[in-house]
């Protein structure tokens, strides 16, 4: 075997095709080594290498070889070599993204949840139903599929309130959490009973004086009751695809 078939990306770097790699851990050890001195020579800057967690056993070979680990997915590990001496390798996602909705009625109820999880302080604590983004998932979608799973309640997105950045969150990633002014289209309840231990609709001006409330939970509510400053969805020229969402300040005529 010969150089390992790969493909260039725009960075000049080279990317690893898992489908072409051998399966004996010896051969792709010679192959992998072969293949190295060939893209410096070349100028590559950095090696990309997928390996498919049916193929695991050549790993030891590709760490002996120089690589490192930069990220995993379920089935695969993704591993990088510096072709050229400080070649600049981009670091893997370092983000979770979640959204929480605010859901008002005409009533002027708000719709809240108190969490399983919370039980175990002793208390009730009310907040606002929501969750993590799933992959390649729009915020949008997100944000009304994680207010109808907690609550049975199915609404429609108005505008971006506000967001908070948090750093040290689970696995030591941080973390963003975008908070969304939702309108209910139906008002029954259903609970998800693995994760909420109550759902209901409250009136806006108990929850802000409740001692079950926590202090960023209130100001998120007291944002979202605002109207001149939220964030809507636009259509932008040149950003009209299915992967992207754009959120500004509604103009009139845009």
């Amino acid at each position: 075997m010969g150089v390992l078939r790969s493909t260039t990306n725009r960075f000049q770097g080279v990317v690893v095709d898992p489908q072409a790699l051998p399966e004996l851990p010896d051969e792709f050890s010679k192959a992998l080594a072969r293949s190295l001195r060939t893209w410096a020579d070349e100028g590559l800057t950095v090696a990309w290498l997928e390996i498919p967690i049916g193929q695991s056993a050549l790993i030891p070979a590709a760490v002996e070889a120089g690589f490192v680990f930069h990220h995993s997915g379920r089935d695969y590990l993704m591993l990088t070599y510096q072709l050229q001496e400080g070649a600049f390798v981009p670091p893997y996602a370092s983000h979770y993204v979640g959204a929480g909705g605010v859901v008002l009625n005409d009533r002027q109820e708000l719709l809240v949840v108190w969490e399983r999880a919370h039980r175990r302080h002793g208390r009730r604590y009310y907040k606002l139903p929501g969750g993590a983004l799933h992959r390649a998932e729009h915020l949008v979608d997100g944000v009304i599929r994680e207010v109808h799973e907690e609550t049975g309640v199915r609404t429609r997105f108005e505008s971006l309130v506000c967001f908070r950045h948090w750093h040290g969150y689970r696995f030591q990633k941080s973390d963003i959490y975008f908070v969304c002014r939702l309108a209910p289209l139906t008002t029954e309840i259903r609970v998800q009973q693995e994760e909420i231990q109550e759902c209901l609709w409250m009136p806006v001006e108990t929850y802000l004086a409740s001692e079950h409330v926590g202090v960023f939970n209130k100001r998120i509510v007291q944002a979202a009751l605002c109207d001149d400053h939220h964030l809507v969805t636009v259509a932008v020229e040149g950003y009209e695809s299915d992967e992207r969402e754009v959120f500004m300040p509604k103009v009139v005529g845009f």
